[in-house]
């Protein structure tokens, strides 16, 4: 199981126009092949830092989905909204034993 996490700074003006679009396309994105759930968090201290938290069966259908239309039509329109460069980060759960 992969998590991507991914850290977004919008400028201030556009965090309801980001909301709606991610409204949009949040279904989709979950429904897409490999994605196990998908989520939208926000900075308590900066309302206009969010956060993305999706689940990925594979590292393989994350790329998928990176690489599909639904991503760069969607991410084009996110990075237009950015005040500051996006972080990403996918990651793997350890397993700790007793």
């Amino acid at each position: 199981m992969i998590v991507r996490i991914v850290r977004m700074e919008f400028a201030p003006e556009k965090v309801n126009e980001f909301i709606e679009l991610f409204t949009g396309t949040r279904h989709k994105i979950a429904s897409f092949e490999g994605c196990k759930g998908v989520q939208l968090l926000n900075d308590v201290q900066a309302n206009n830092v969010f956060f993305t938290h999706s689940l990925w069966q594979s590292e393989k259908e994350l790329e998928n989905y990176r690489n599909s239309e639904l991503f760069k039509e969607t991410w084009t329109k996110t990075k237009a909204m950015f005040s500051n460069k996006a972080q990403a980060w996918s990651l793997t759960n350890v397993e700790i034993k007793n």
